[in-house]
């Protein structure tokens, strides 16, 4: 029910974190950059809770001692802090936030999804089979660069394919600066290989296409079998959805960790920047060109144009810029006329509005 507030606490701390002194606001991700806004907030009295799922009834958040319901929200996400009014809910506060995953939402309606809030490292998942696509691995990565979040590419199911090493490698040019994992889920392998990003107050996200093994990761972070698995379809090599919300889940190590649904759509936007640094080396290029708007196709003194013919750059990893690129716009673009027509139609309802309160007055 919204605004009923229970007591909760996190699981214990176990393992190899059990003597590292952590607090249950920081299990929860707290950092100095959240306490800092509350430094600007005079008379502070509100509590501080962490949205953990986002339903159409409300937000589920948990606090220091406490767990609720918020009334629903557009402006909040999954890992998102909130300033909650326990007395009056409907007045809680969304923290700015430290990091944030987005797309366009899929379908014909021109609008922004919020994916998750104030993610410290991202894995993105991907598996030794019809999977595994560099493309699609791109998008993630620009999207955690955007975000200012560390993307780690996890290859599972190496135990399944002929020769795994071909997927390390195709993975591992992707981009030097983004570590590759190859690990078995169902092994203890995920608490071992994966600890360095794993630690108290961190929240990890789990990223990828449904049968992957992102569910079975996150149970074997958690040490625990709450979360249904399936196999994926022998035809295919496709995954079922089994996880159908996006969640955060409390381990006893001491860090949040969040399981999503596969996405079979991952519209950029808003994220130049990520697919510039994924592409640092084209981007490089690009300022060698001879004229400022080359459009490198047939212009003189193009510098992507000779370092293809050269070799130093592979067509298709340029072809995929160039996709990359035009989408990120189209889509920047369309969602900011949506911004102006939606922001055009609210001053319009509000001055039919007061023309009517105007015209009641004088009747």
């Amino acid at each position: 029910m919204i605004g009923k507030f229970s007591a909760f606490s996190l699981p214990q701390t176990k393992g190899l974190y059990e003597n590292t002194p952590v607090s249950q606001l920081e299990r929860l991700g707290w950092k100095s950059y959240f306490s800092k806004q509350l430094d600007d907030t005079p008379n502070f009295q509100n509590s501080v809770a962490r949205v953990v799922e986002v339903h159409r009834s409300g937000l589920h958040v948990i606090g220091d001692d406490f767990a609720g319901m918020v009334p629903p929200r557009s402006d909040a996400t999954v890992g998102d802090w909130i300033l909650v009014d326990k007395e009056q809910p409907q007045n809680s506060t969304v923290l700015n936030r430290k990091s944030v995953i987005k797309r366009r939402a899929a379908g014909h309606d021109v609008q922004v999804q919020l994916i998750a809030a104030n993610i410290d490292t991202a894995f993105i998942v991907t598996s030794c089979n019809q999977d595994f696509n560099v493309a699609r691995l791109e998008r993630y990565i620009a999207l955690a660069f955007e975000a200012d979040i560390e993307p780690v590419i996890i290859l599972t199911k190496a135990d399944l394919c002929e020769d795994s090493d071909d997927f390390v490698k195709r993975a591992s040019e992707i981009a030097k600066n983004v570590s590759v994992v190859t690990l078995d889920a169902r092994t203890d392998q995920p608490n071992t290989l994966l600890a360095q990003w794993c630690k108290p107050g961190k929240t990890v996200a789990f990223l990828g296409s449904s049968g992957v093994g992102k569910s079975t990761l996150t149970n074997a972070l958690s040490g625990s079998q709450s979360i249904e698995t399936q196999e994926v379809r022998e035809g295919d090599g496709k995954g079922r959805h089994t996880t159908t919300t996006r969640q955060l889940h409390f381990v006893p190590g001491g860090f949040a960790v969040l399981d999503t649904p596969g996405m079979r759509e991952l519209q950029l936007t808003d994220v130049a920047s990520g697919i510039g640094e994924l592409f640092a080396d084209i981007q490089d290029l690009v300022t060698q060109c001879r004229f400022n708007d080359c459009k490198h196709d047939s212009e003189p003194g193009c510098a992507i144009r000779s370092a293809l013919e050269e070799g130093t750059i592979d067509s298709d990893r340029l072809g995929r810029w160039r996709k990359l690129l035009a989408e990120e716009s189209f889509n920047t673009e369309s969602l900011v006329k949506r911004k102006i027509k939606d922001k055009a139609f609210g001053k319009m309802v509000r001055k039919v509005a007061k023309h009517k309160s105007r015209r009641r007055k004088n009747s």
